[in-house]
């Protein structure tokens, strides 16, 4: 592209004035002959200024497509996924990019949404059939809470383990000595298990500590209901936990109900301690101990990269760990208490 150097330098004039006069500026005194020049070249080199150069990146809008893990009806019992979700939305809105939204419908997409996108923002948790379908429109794909290629893929995720070691060595400072987990089970292509990094990390802390009880592990959906159940399971112990790290703070929220149902105080007889720190997890009684994520940070950061791979054409990609943060409420107590 010309540059108004160039343009200066063959009508033998200064910088100042191509700049002036390319733009309009009403107060230049310059003759006709002078300005008609100038244009001329300009035209003859193909210059734009900086505001045509912005009305054609204007009309060049990208298009993205953001693709669930969750049909619709899922995502509204869970708004972890949601607050991604919306990240994604304000940014897009923010940076005037079309966003076409794919949910998933049973085991399938309708993939034929997905054509003539420049890029798209998988949020939920992806296997290979998946990466397979994506890619058939486009091999720019930002991954969110998954990172299921990192040599190919840009992705955003958590940083589980970290958070994991936080609330454990926050129990144990109360005094807490078994301590339970209630947790989900997620699959990807309909058959295979994904590895949750927070059951995981608890099992290898408290298995080097000497204190890790399989008997102490419950696992279901992360859905409230299951929550429910699956305290209600864990109140038959006899021997059972002074303190429960609960996966979600749904599942969590279904805990404290199955806890107030059966009449144990928390956190007096039972401590809890949830994860997502969701709009409705200070409010629940009693409000509740939780790590906060910051899911829709999230869902904008994969907007930034996703344009910031198309802009630059970088061909490594990136993999973002957002940390999180332990709020401390009225679910968890001292040991002592009891």
């Amino acid at each position: 592209m010309a540059t108004l150097k160039e343009i200066a330098e063959k009508v033998g004039v200064s910088v100042a004035t191509v700049s002036r006069v390319l733009n309009y500026d009403p107060t230049l005194s310059v003759s006709d002959e002078t300005r008609k020049k100038i244009f001329e070249v300009a035209q003859e080199l193909n210059y734009k200024t900086l505001r045509e150069r912005n009305q054609h990146l204007a009309k060049e809008r990208l298009r993205f497509g953001l693709v669930h893990w969750y049909s619709e009806l899922q995502e509204l019992g869970d708004p972890y996924y949601m607050a991604i979700r919306l990240g994604v939305e304000k940014e897009c809105f923010d940076r005037q990019i079309e966003l076409v939204k794919l949910f998933k419908q049973g085991d399938s997409y309708q993939s034929e949404w997905l054509a003539g996108l420049d890029g798209i923002i998988a949020v939920g948790k992806f296997g290979p059939k998946d990466i397979e379908v994506f890619t058939t429109s486009t091999e720019q794909i930002v991954f969110v809470d998954c990172s299921p290629d990192e040599t190919r893929f840009d992705s955003v995720v958590i940083d589980f383990r970290q958070s994991m070691v936080r609330v454990l060595d926050y129990l144990l400072s109360l005094g807490h000595e078994k301590i339970g987990y209630i947790g989900g089970r997620e699959y990807v292509d309909g058959e295979m298990l994904i590895r949750d990094e927070r059951e995981a990390t608890f099992y290898e802390y408290l298995y080097v500590k000497g204190m890790y009880e399989s008997n102490y592990v419950w696992t279901g959906r992360f859905t409230a209901e299951d929550g429910y159940r699956l305290m209600k399971e864990a109140l038959f112990k006899q021997d059972r936990p002074t303190a429960f790290f609960i996966a979600s703070d749904s599942m969590a929220i279904g805990a404290l109900r199955a806890l107030h149902e059966a009449g144990v105080h928390v956190p007096k007889d039972v401590s809890v301690v949830g994860f997502n720190d969701i709009p409705t997890a200070e409010f629940v009684q009693p409000p509740l101990t939780t790590v906060k994520v910051y899911t829709e940070f999230m869902g904008e950061t994969a907007v930034e990269l996703l344009v910031e791979r198309l802009a630059t054409k970088r061909h490594l990609s990136k993999k973002v760990v957002i940390p999180t943060q332990l709020i401390i409420r009225e679910s968890s107590g001292s040991c002592e208490k009891r």
